[in-house]
């Protein structure tokens, strides 16, 4: 039993690092640095890109091109676009002309005759092929599932967060530049269907066994998020207010799936009410089945967690409150509003991602079963917590932090919330935090900036000590004559975050610092003070 317990446990911290694949190395290469920085050759806009790509799941081969539509930053001789090492570049068009060009890792420098003025706006066709890297065990690592459904159908699906969508296909592979829209038309073999992301603008046979489907976003999309979804698949749709959800599924799961699926009316309901609008209307809402657990594709969120509550049936808090949802439709829909709309510049940042998405776990659950149940199921999120690495990963070199971004990030989340101890405060200004930060491109600093200045307490070092350094605040206290004195042990100067404790059974806001404090109260003996650990995400202790 513990065997098992511990395998899952294992899969569970698996996938929330699933992403970390250069995650607090030792050692930067340059090959981490030509991905994670934006250097010179990287100074362009990347405005739209336009996928045309057969896919042949028999050889397990692509072959197509991308048109990029750029525009440039300052002067700009060589152009740098992204694409692995293992896929062949056939051509590079430019003006009708073949560009020249050198590969080193994984970047790929294209040589202009002439370089390109600043402000000019242009395109070239990328034209590649080749065998893509396979997934071992997506999502957990990036690359393609190549297999066949229960039919004997081919079924494909492809995970990419962190290993790189240039795995795949070209393009400018930083999280700092999201195309403004993007255009897939992808062939398939005869009887299949693919479904990538925005709405289906064309469907054509090609009278050689293959069959086009094209799809097409018109809000910003993250790389990683671009994606193709080919299967023999069963369509049905809904609708929430304005927004059309449409759910692509295996046929023979089509019923267990109408009813599964009904869930989303409600969770949309929750998130426009505690988030705001969902962010990407025009190109609607859809769930599409997958041959692996799932991932938050904009607009297509891939859904493979077997028409189960829970996570695969299991509940990742241990309270028994994560088994009364389904896991990966309110997970990984909670990323189309973090890391689709509100997206990290560097990867470093993905607690912006992972510890906001992660927290919408527990705003779903209020809405179902009630603030008590919600505060319960995220103290159970602390089970998982390793805090051995820092949240906060290193800059520029395509390194995310620690995996703890997610549940600890979900903590230092409810911590804030009951500092501010205003829920109405507290909703309104995360319902303004998704407006106005809605397709934009932010960093840490934005964040602390935002959540600070609805109140009087500085948010600063409480959002330092959690981000930046990897234990957690303790309250300490001490017996002081007929009372007790207390203070905080941190790692951050002038720390000084309010927290609450209940003093025989009356709860009463504290303000310690990191000197000693004199209770102002005659307290029985240790077993009096309680810490209301439901809302904060500390440590106490007595000396």
């Amino acid at each position: 039993m513990k065997k098992l317990l511990s395998t899952f446990l294992f899969s569970i911290l698996a996938f929330m690092a699933s992403s970390q694949v250069l995650s607090n190395k030792e050692k930067y290469t340059e090959a981490d640095t030509l991905r994670g920085s934006l250097r010179a050759e990287r100074a362009y806009d990347a405005l739209r890109y336009h996928l045309k790509l057969k896919v042949n799941p028999s050889e397990e081969f692509i072959d197509g091109s991308n048109i990029i539509t750029f525009k440039t930053e300052q002067k700009l001789p060589v152009m740098q676009i992204d694409l692995f090492e293992n896929m062949n570049i056939d051509s590079i068009v430019f003006h009708g002309k073949n560009l020249k060009y050198n590969r080193k890792y994984n970047a790929v420098f294209v040589e202009f005759e002439e370089a390109l003025a600043k402000n000019t706006t242009d395109s070239l066709e990328f034209f590649y092929s080749g065998h893509p890297i396979v997934a071992k065990n997506a999502p957990w690592d990036g690359g393609f599932v190549w297999t066949r459904d229960k039919q004997g159908n081919p079924w494909v699906g492809v995970a990419v967060q962190g290993t790189g969508a240039s795995l795949w296909y070209p393009n400018k592979d930083h999280q700092s530049d999201e195309p403004e829209s993007v255009q897939l038309d992808i062939a398939v073999p005869n009887g299949l269907m693919n479904v990538s992301n925005g709405r289906m603008i064309g469907k054509k046979e090609l009278g050689n066994g293959y069959t086009e489907w094209s799809w097409k976003t018109v809000n910003p999309i993250n790389n990683y998020d671009v994606m193709i979804n080919i299967a023999n698949y069963e369509h049905f749709s809904d609708q929430f207010q304005d927004l059309t959800l449409d759910y692509y599924v295996l046929p023979y799961n089509l019923e267990k799936a109408k009813k599964q699926f009904e869930e989303v009316k409600d969770m949309m309901a929750c998130f426009y009410e505690k988030m705001g609008p969902y962010p990407f209307v025009e190109d609607g809402y859809k769930l599409v089945e997958t041959p692996y657990l799932g991932m938050e594709h904009q607009s297509a969120v891939a859904y493979g967690n077997k028409y189960m509550k829970g996570y695969l049936g299991r509940d990742l808090s241990g309270t028994g409150i994560g088994l009364k949802w389904d896991y990966i439709i309110i997970h990984e829909s909670g990323h189309e509003w973090y890391g689709n709309s509100i997206t990290a510049k560097d990867i470093a940042d993905m607690w912006i991602h992972e510890g906001f998405t992660t927290y919408t776990e527990a705003i779903y659950t209020e809405c179902g079963w009630g603030k008590e149940a919600a505060l319960k199921y995220i103290k159970g999120q602390r089970s998982n917590i390793q805090n051995r690495a820092t949240i906060i990963g290193d800059y520029g070199v395509n390194a995310e932090g620690s995996g703890d971004m997610y549940f600890k990030g979900s903590n230092l989340l409810n911590t804030i919330r009951s500092i501010y101890d205003n829920d109405e405060l507290w909703w309104d200004t995360l319902r303004d935090y998704t407006a106005t930060y809605k397709h934009k491109i932010i960093d840490t600093k934005t964040v602390e900036d935002f959540f600070n200045k609805p109140i009087k307490t500085d948010l600063k070092p409480v959002f330092d000590q959690y981000l930046r350094h990897t234990r957690i605040p303790e309250l300490q206290f001490k017996k002081d004559g007929k009372t007790y004195a207390y203070r905080w042990r941190a790692d951050v100067p002038e720390f000084n975050m309010p927290v609450d404790v209940f003093i025989d059974g009356k709860e009463t806001r504290l303000k310690p610092s990191l000197k000693w404090k004199k209770l102002d109260k005659k307290v029985s003996g240790e077993d009096s003070i309680k810490l209301n650990d439901l809302e904060f995400y500390v440590n106490m202790s007595f000396k």
